[in-house]
């Protein structure tokens, strides 16, 4: 089997899983493909932020985590969230998400830095200060990506 074929399938699968829970959750599509993308922006985020705590201090990690969360969720977006919509130059439309989301990032990462530097658990295990981020940061992303990135 083909890669392509699998990615058809995979993409397949993924897209039945997202109209049951917009079905279910009277949410929209677009919405409950961008929390699923988000979803993997979290393990991006999760997986950088591990990697790089011992070498750099928790905020440059956190920093990082969230820049490449939100490349990786710009690129998944772009093919699969607003994959049927026409699309500005890829550098072009990257750093709009970015700055469309800027709001986000201050969101999300106002409360990661917030728990780290107020609770010791929280900064030894980053895992829940990523997780409360990435849940309050997820609104407004969508948002300001749909009105400005994606339209």
């Amino acid at each position: 089997m083909s890669q392509s074929t699998v990615f058809r399938q995979v993409l397949a699968a993924l897209n039945r899983l997202a109209l049951l829970a917009s079905r279910v959750t009277g949410l929209s599509l677009n919405f409950v493909r961008f929390g699923m993308v988000g979803a993997t922006g979290f393990c991006w985020d999760t997986l950088t932020v591990y990697s790089l705590r011992h070498v750099t201090n928790i905020y440059v990690a956190g920093t990082c985590g969230f820049l490449v969360a939100a490349s990786a969720n710009w690129a998944l977006n772009r093919i699969w969230t607003y994959g049927h919509q026409i699309h500005d130059a890829f550098h072009r439309q990257w750093l709009k998400f970015i700055m469309a989301n800027f709001v986000g990032f201050i969101v999300n990462r106002g409360c990661f830095f917030t728990l780290v530097s107020i609770n010791k658990l929280s900064h030894d295990n980053p895992i829940v200060p990523i997780m409360a981020g990435t849940i309050t940061g997820i609104f407004f992303n969508y948002l300001l990506s749909k009105r400005f990135v994606f339209r």
